[in-house]
């Protein structure tokens, strides 16, 4: 199970709960790659490579920030080359990838039609979309002002979820559960300014582009994003990282950006919040 967005802060408070039913055998941490976005990290997650390399092995499922269309539509495909990769054998599997309340209750009522499977990757994307959705929305930013309240909204939330109640039913059963995610996130409180040309990105903790203008005591710099297994949209293309509680804005309209988006949380930087990834082994405790 690939939690979107999920800290290790918000392993340790859904803990608890999960450990009311099962017993964890491993429970380790690694770390995420740059950009710690969806679109880097999750589909090197199920590439199993990074990136640069996931351009050179499957071109037509790559596409750079500036492109258009959906940036992981091609998880199930390319986590089927790396099991035919790394394990070498045909074993039966299957992606599935949860993205609204719909398809949360498709995975409940459906969840033992899996368990004769080999292995089952199933995204889970509510994390992420209650962080992005903390900008838009007053009531969550009332909700979860601050790290303590984020966690609190995580373990409301997952209590009453149907994934909680998938995890339920394959309780009874005899089967292992990976719970892992691809990149945390963090509360932004200062902004830095960056100038760029229209093609940079709009993340507010990564940028990539031509030209860019930047404060260099703010970022980690790659000006040859190969070096750290990232693809390049153009010849001269820089990729950098906001460090720290930081955010990157634009000089235009800064005052109304910089206190609409500031303690929001966001990822895509290098922080240790954005980093570090539970990754824990789960056996149901009646077995």
């Amino acid at each position: 199970i690939l939690m979107d967005n999920l800290r290790f802060d918000q392993w340790k408070i859904i803990e608890p709960v999960i450990t009311e039913l099962y017993r964890i055998e491993e429970e380790d941490f690694f770390y995420s790659i740059l950009p710690t976005a969806t679109q880097y990290s999750r589909n090197s997650i199920f590439a199993g490579i990074m990136p640069v390399e996931i351009q050179k092995r499957f071109p037509d499922y790559w596409l750079n920030d500036n492109e258009e269309g959906g940036k992981n539509m091609k998880e199930g495909e390319m986590m089927t080359d790396q099991i035919k990769r790394v394990v070498k054998k045909d074993i039966k599997s299957d992606y599935i990838k949860v993205t609204n309340v719909q398809g949360a209750r498709q995975l409940q009522d459906n969840a033992l039609n899996y368990v004769n499977n080999d292995f089952t990757a199933v995204v889970y994307n509510f994390i992420d979309m209650l962080s992005h959705s903390r900008t838009e929305m007053e009531v969550l930013k009332e909700l979860a002002g601050d790290e303590k309240a984020y966690r609190s909204l995580t373990k409301s939330w997952f209590i009453n979820s149907p994934l909680w109640v998938m995890m339920q039913k394959l309780a009874e059963r005899d089967i292992q559960i990976v719970v892992t995610t691809d990149h945390g996130t963090i509360r932004v409180k200062n902004s830095s300014k960056v100038v760029g040309d229209r093609e940079t990105t709009a993340n507010l903790r990564y940028k990539v582009g031509r030209n860019l203008q930047y404060d260099r005591k703010d970022v980690f710099e790659a000006k040859n994003p190969f070096e750290i297994g990232l693809p390049s949209p153009n010849m001269s293309s820089t990729f950098i990282f906001a460090k720290e509680d930081l955010f990157f804005l634009y000089p235009n309209n800064f005052t109304y950006f910089n206190n609409f988006f500031r303690d929001t949380f966001q990822h895509g930087g290098i922080s240790l919040e954005e980093m570090i990834c539970p990754v824990i082994r789960l056996v149901p405790k009646t077995k």
